[in-house]
């Protein structure tokens, strides 16, 4: 039994890897003014205007002044209005004032005029407020605030209500973000199609009502929403949905657009499809573009191109990359090389590497290095390390440790638990063990798991339970699909079938390809073909070869023609042959001839 494992392909973590996202690098910018009606009569009368009225004492003017200035940069002209504004009780001023105070780093202060323009109504107030309070790690005191904000219809303060409810683990951040993202938030947009997706929203349906729509089309929706506001990340979520349901096409569009803007699993993403697609020019591109920018997967795919091109340094150099990028699959990809290479003392440093960072397969791979060299008391603990992480091959493996020490519960159980998986040679393994127990029903499932998945083994053995059981057109499916598979016992068996039915040409050609797989019944059912053909020479050719593989009855034919043609020497040796090899009745005959030719010999 083999090991799996050992012969593992690049492992590429995905098309791309999440990354946390805590909405920190959100549009959180401070409102520049509060009102509106505001920013456009600055856009409409002079400043020059502003100033007369001003310095004619028109509270209202001098908000507005100081709003133009403050989003002009001119701090130091703007703060003297908004002090003057704010002092006189107009809110937007006391607002703005505290922006500008922030920008300068007087934060205590700048919260003293938030505090009374949120009294006073301010929404963008109490959304600042709250922000602020958040910052310092008061929490109760920002939600206060940040909910105040969000009742009153600022969906600054909703998505940044939604945020703090979510980083708490609390409900009702998805009501936050929606609200948000209905007035055009990009970042709650996506953020919400996260919640959506994840299914992570405390009040969605288990089925959405007649007109609503599934989970995933909402938050198709929402990705869409975003990214057509330049979102990349969302750009890129949305173009992984596309590609899952096989809308290729249009997730390149997505996947180009968010690797422009610079989001390198997008580019990666991109990569891949491209390989796909056949063009593995480009698609190197947009990974060396990803891996430039320190994407780990984009790395690992770039080495292994270069390793399938034979450019194993380049290949090592992007292995590398991947690895001082974080991604610990660059050290298991390395540990691989190096076995290619012929140098598995290497590879060992590199498997263990990614090993004791927690890498499943790695872990496997480490197992078989060690029990390969005799080592199978420090293989266990690494196969089982990496079983117990999910690896379907460590738990077949360990099947085969345990069941070559004897210890055959604990095989079985391994075995199990990778024929749940889906593990095809653990199916098979299980099967057996179910057949000597006589468990027929649960025998037959699992043999058809292992025989779906590949296993010939399992389509033979698979036949000859539904055959003892009743011959049908199914069992004979199944020998022949293992036939074709190349399964020695399954082809004598066909060619057995195509014999009883007169066709000698087909039954000659199943029996040659299992005799020369090295099939002893198939060598000597071959003879038996050929013979009744009138090809005795090549038949006792084949005979020959059965007969040196320990067949007892292609010893007895052989041993009978060389008594016909008067070779009694030769025939007693075949008849010694014979007696050895049996079975009884072949036995007896040949003891029975060897007795007759002695004595022909002796007269």
């Amino acid at each position: 039994m083999v090991l799996m494992g050992d012969k593992a392909r690049l492992l590429e973590t995905d098309r791309f890897v999440q990354a946390p996202d805590d909405g920190r690098d959100s549009e959180m910018a401070m409102d520049a003014m509060e009102a509106d009606g505001a920013a456009e009569a600055s856009d409409a009368v002079t400043e020059s205007g502003y100033r007369r009225a001003a310095e004619a004492g028109d509270t209202a003017a001098m908000s507005a002044l100081g709003a133009m200035l403050l989003r002009r940069g001119d701090l130091d002209a703007a703060e003297p209005h908004l002090r003057s504004a704010a002092a006189a009780g107009d809110r937007a001023a006391a607002n703005n004032l505290g922006v500008l105070l922030h920008q300068r780093g007087y934060g205590d202060e700048a919260a003293g005029w938030w505090r009374i323009a949120a009294v006073a109504g301010s929404a963008a107030a109490a959304h600042a407020l709250g922000r602020h309070y958040r910052e310092r790690g008061d929490e109760p005191a920002a939600e206060y605030w940040l909910r105040q904000s969000a009742e009153s219809g600022h969906y600054l303060g909703a998505y940044a209500l939604a945020d703090l409810l979510e980083h708490r683990g609390d409900i009702g951040a998805e009501r936050w973000f929606r609200a948000a993202a209905e007035r055009g938030h990009r970042e709650a947009a996506y953020r919400l199609a996260r919640v959506i997706e994840d299914g992570r929203g405390g009040d969605r349906r288990a089925v959405p009502a007649y007109g609503e729509l599934t989970q995933q089309a909402e938050a198709e929706q929402w990705y869409r929403q975003a990214a057509a506001r330049g979102h990349r990340r969302a750009a890129l979520q949305l173009g992984a949905l596309l590609e899952e349901r096989g809308d290729v096409q249009e997730a390149g569009r997505w996947y180009l657009s968010a690797a422009k803007d610079g989001e390198a699993r997008a580019a990666c993403a991109l990569g891949f499809l491209l390989r796909d697609a056949g063009d593995e020019e480009s698609a190197a591109e947009w990974w060396r573009r990803a891996a430039q920018d320190g994407d780990g997967n984009a790395a690992n795919a770039l080495g292994a191109l270069h390793a399938d091109r034979g450019e194993l340094q380049s290949a090592e150099r992007w292995y590398r990359a991947a690895l001082d990028a974080g991604d610990v699959n660059g050290a298991y990809n390395l540990g691989l090389l190096c076995a290619e290479q012929g140098r598995p003392g290497r590879g060992e440093q590199w498997y263990r590497r990614a090993a004791y960072a927690g890498h499943r397969e790695a872990a496997n791979a480490l197992a078989i290095l060690l029990l390969q060299r005799g080592d199978a008391s420090g293989a266990e603990p690494w196969f089982s390390k990496a079983a117990e992480a999910g690896s379907v091959d460590a738990a077949f493996n360990l099947g085969i440790l345990f069941a070559g020490r004897g210890e055959e519960r604990l095989a079985r159980s391994w075995y199990e638990r990778a024929a749940a998986a889906g593990h095809t040679e653990a199916a098979l393994q299980v099967a057996i063990a179910q057949l000597r127990d006589g468990d027929l029903q649960d025998a037959e499932r699992n043999l058809r798991c292992a025989a779906g998945g590949g296993s010939a083994e399992a389509a033979f053995r698979l036949a000859d339970l539904l055959d003892r059981r009743s011959a049908d057109d199914e069992s004979r499916q199944w020998y022949e699909r293992a036939a074709r598979q190349g399964h020695r016992r399954a082809q004598v068996r066909v060619g057995m079938f195509a014999a009883a039915r007169g066709d000698a040409v087909e039954a000659a050609t199943w029996y040659r390809a299992a005799a020369e797989a090295g099939s002893r019944n198939g060598a000597f059912n071959l003879g038996l073909l050929l013979a009744r053909e009138g090809s005795l020479p090549e038949a006792v050719l084949w005979w020959q070869r059965a007969a040196e593989s320990g067949h007892g009855r292609a010893a007895l034919r052989l041993a009978l023609i060389a008594a016909r043609r008067g070779a009694l020497a030769e025939a007693q040796r075949w008849c010694a042959r014979a007696v050895e090899l049996g079975p009884p009745e072949v036995a007896e005959r040949a003891a029975r001839l060897r007795t007759a030719l002695q004595e022909e010999l002796s007269a």
